[in-house]
């Protein structure tokens, strides 16, 4: 096979941050049994150093050429888009990197081998959204998951950690099995596994055989399913709300925005671009899916005592919100599902960074809060931290004029310009139902009494300035939407 300089080029950056991740490793195992510079502060090292890799990183990719091209054997492909979802991922990691500090410092995650995970991590997810054939797809999402099943069972001292870890292991696996099927399926009938191969074969198969097609479309529908459970749409979603609540909080924002972007990505282009003349056979599953995520999202974490629970569940009504763009089949609603996604993510890190960044006193230690109940009469002990995630609540629940409004309303346009208006017009009805346990949580806050007032834990400043940054962001950004419109716009363009 003849590899050209361009190959190498394109994935510069990710050759770069696998020879860290190998000195990352090196360093952590010549420091871990040093009484000086051994633990914690090894751990606390390599998450600086982790955001220093993904800072040269991005200059790497500011510097790099602009391509359009399949690379490796076409396994890979990479242009505008990918450019953009690559910077995405990266700047995503250092804010959760950043957020994650003074999370792992108290729970005592002093392993150093969690950040060099959480790196290798993302660089699997960058692959991921580079592969255009079902074998670079597999072994990027593979790597990716086993590394998400670490760190769901980090925290080894923690019943509940080892037990999401293994329920996200054995789910996961049986995910992974109906990927495998399905592309076995796909290369036994075509004898391809590129998605750009197919997107040519299939161009003039519709009128052909009709046990061929069949078989296609069942192998195009099983890799559908395992696609949907990564991104815990329902009925898909069973693992998420348990691997939410057992994991630490920060593997658990972790879940909530990388791995779910990355999947999207590849969703995609692996509908939209190899799989387009199948359209009317995987819109019926999106459909389905669709429904039954905003439904069981809105009315799920109504049921909901705990934190994370209640954010697995108002994640998965999220995903619906997607998967609405998804149904279309439209390139067009391209540029919505990004959109939606990139005020997801602000919102996400908002609502995580006052998460973990409210702890109580009780003592002599200070533990994070873990059921709603908690938040009884928080505006009288903090009233800034209330006001604050009042308005990223909010945000979440799509009130006008803040920032998730308008995403849903791009998403239900671009609905309403497809004549799915039986779908826009449930979505509209169960945003409106969404509101209640929102308000709950601002109910409990504002209005609900307690006989003993909690202290609250000294916020840190570096939480705080993010925490106040999202805010605002979620806030105020409706004021100059083209901040994330032009991108929005210009990377699904290039798709």
């Amino acid at each position: 096979m003849f590899i050209s300089i361009y190959d190498f080029c394109s994935i510069l950056s990710e050759i770069y941050m696998l020879i860290c991740i190998n000195f990352l490793l090196v360093y952590g195992v010549l420091f871990s049994t040093s009484l000086k510079k051994g633990y914690p502060n090894i751990s606390l090292n390599l998450a600086w150093l982790c955001i220093q890799v993904s800072l040269i990183s991005i200059l790497i990719l500011f510097f790099s050429s602009d391509f359009d091209i399949f690379i490796w054997n076409q396994l890979l492909t990479y242009n505008f888009f990918i450019y953009g979802i690559k910077l995405i991922l990266l700047v995503s990691f250092i804010v959760w990197v950043l957020l994650s500090l003074f999370y792992a410092t108290y729970e005592k995650l002093n392993s150093f081998e969690y950040w060099v995970l959480s790196l290798l991590a993302v660089v699997s997810m960058i692959f991921i959204v580079k592969s255009c054939d079902l074998l670079s797809m597999y072994l990027s999402i593979e790597c990716q998951s086993l590394i998400l099943y670490i760190l769901a069972s980090f925290k080894r001292t923690s019943e509940f950690s080892t037990e999401s870890g293994l329920k996200y292991f054995i789910l996961g696996a049986f995910s992974s099995a109906l990927l495998l099927f399905g592309s076995s399926i796909l290369y036994g009938l075509t004898g391809l596994t590129g998605f750009d191969d197919y997107m040519k074969l299939f161009s003039g198969l519709l009128l052909g055989d009709t046990v061929l097609n069949s078989g296609i479309i069942f192998g195009s529908l099983v890799i559908c399913i395992s696609l949907l459970f990564k991104i815990s749409s329902a009925p898909f979603h069973v693992w998420s709300p348990d691997v939410y609540e057992g994991a630490p909080t920060s593997s658990t924002l972790f879940f909530s925005i990388l791995p779910k972007l990355s999947i999207l990505v590849l969703f995609l282009r692996f509908c939209f671009l190899g799989f387009q003349d199948f359209f009317y056979s995987w819109q019926k599953i999106i459909f389905f899916c669709t429904y039954l995520s905003i439904f069981v999202g809105t009315f799920g974490a109504f049921a909901q005592n705990k934190w994370k629970r209640f954010l697995a569940y108002s994640s998965i009504n999220h995903v619906g919100f997607i998967l609405l763009g998804f149904s279309t089949g439209e390139l067009e609603s391209i540029f919505s599902v990004i959109f939606y996604v990139l005020v997801y993510i602000i919102l996400t890190f908002g609502v995580f960074a006052f998460l973990i960044s409210l702890r109580y006193f009780y003592f002599p230690v200070h533990y994070q809060i873990r059921y709603i109940k908690d938040l009884i009469s928080l505006f009288e002990i903090n009233s800034t931290l209330t006001f604050s995630l009042t308005l990223l609540l909010f945000s979440m629940a799509g009130i006008p004029p803040l920032l998730g409004f308008f995403s849903k309303v791009f998403v239900l346009l671009i609905a309403l310009q497809s004549n799915l208006y039986s779908l826009s017009f449930f979505s509209v009805i169960m945003s409106c139902i969404t509101c209640f346990y929102y308000i709950r949580l601002i109910k409990l806050m504002y209005f609900d009494k307690t006989q003993s007032l909690m202290v609250t834990y000294p916020l840190n400043k570096l939480n705080s300035m993010l925490l106040s940054l999202f805010t605002v962001l979620s806030s105020f950004l409706f004021l100059d939407l083209e901040l994330l419109l032009i991108f929005s716009t210009h990377i699904s363009l290039l798709f």
